[in-house]
């Protein structure tokens, strides 16, 4: 029986390859043209939302938003956090912001087969074994935020193969009480179940339906660097908390 859904696993992994592979084919000239120039960064992002698309619709990944705020009062610019249990919330998440936003993710992204194309430069890569590139990508994250746009990023700094939430870091919710803008919370509540993080054989993989809450915004006005802690703590268990009661429901 395992055997059996290995099996299918890996044959829905290759379906979900073909879909990005044909689709990146197809678009890949334009992305190449959008992103030589920063001016044309906001059409590489229109061509990855029309990839993640075209991804979900060929593998079977249908999307549920569940609102805790009207989509139309998504504060932009914000810092957009959420959970990471699987690539396949670096695509669902263009489902969820509209606007346009820079991914800010650790550099080994760049060099990953396939899907580097959504982490070119028009994305901030951190190298964290580097405090001088680290700091950079701060930097970076912060001028992007003056002009407008919103950032995403992991707080774990990593994947979590089984859907367990791993401690958070303090960078997101640095940036966001340096910049006063607010924190967007977001719970990929099941994508690990869908496309799981591991070998090819031995994952999760399979079409289904990708449940997201976006949580109500939380306000950094008047924050401090004392609470940054505080701030973390409270994404980490509202998060945590929805994970739990999602998983409790299975």
């Amino acid at each position: 029986m395992v055997a059996i859904q290995r099996f299918f696993y890996a044959l829905w992994k290759c379906l979900f390859l073909a879909a990005f592979l044909s689709i990146l084919l197809l678009l890949y000239p334009f992305l190449v043209w959008f992103l030589a120039d920063r001016k044309r960064y906001k059409y590489a992002f229109y061509c990855q939302k029309i990839m993640a698309s075209w991804i979900c619709f060929f593998s079977g990944i249908f999307i549920k938003k569940v609102y805790e705020i009207n989509p139309n009062e998504i504060p932009q610019p914000c810092v957009i956090v959420s959970n990471h249990a699987s690539y396949l919330d670096i695509i669902v998440s263009y489902f969820v912001i509209k606007k346009y936003f820079v991914f800010m993710a650790k550099f080994e992204l760049n060099k990953a087969p396939l899907f580097s194309i959504f982490f070119k430069d028009m994305q901030i890569s951190v190298n964290r074994e580097s405090r001088t590139n680290s700091h950079k990508a701060f930097i970076r994250a912060g001028e992007e935020i003056d002009k407008g746009h919103s950032i995403f990023i992991f707080p774990e700094g990593t994947i979590s193969s089984f859907g367990e939430l791993k401690n958070f870091k303090n960078g997101p919710f640095k940036l966001a009480v340096e910049k006063q803008v607010p924190i967007l919370p977001i719970t990929f509540v099941n994508n690990w179940k869908l496309l799981q993080n591991g070998g090819f054989f031995k994952s999760y993989g399979r079409p289904g339906i990708s449940t997201i809450v976006i949580h109500k915004p939380i306000k950094t006005t008047g924050l401090k660097e004392e609470n940054i802690v505080d701030l973390r703590s409270q994404v980490f268990s509202l998060i945590d908390s929805i994970l739990k009661k999602y998983n409790n429901e299975d």
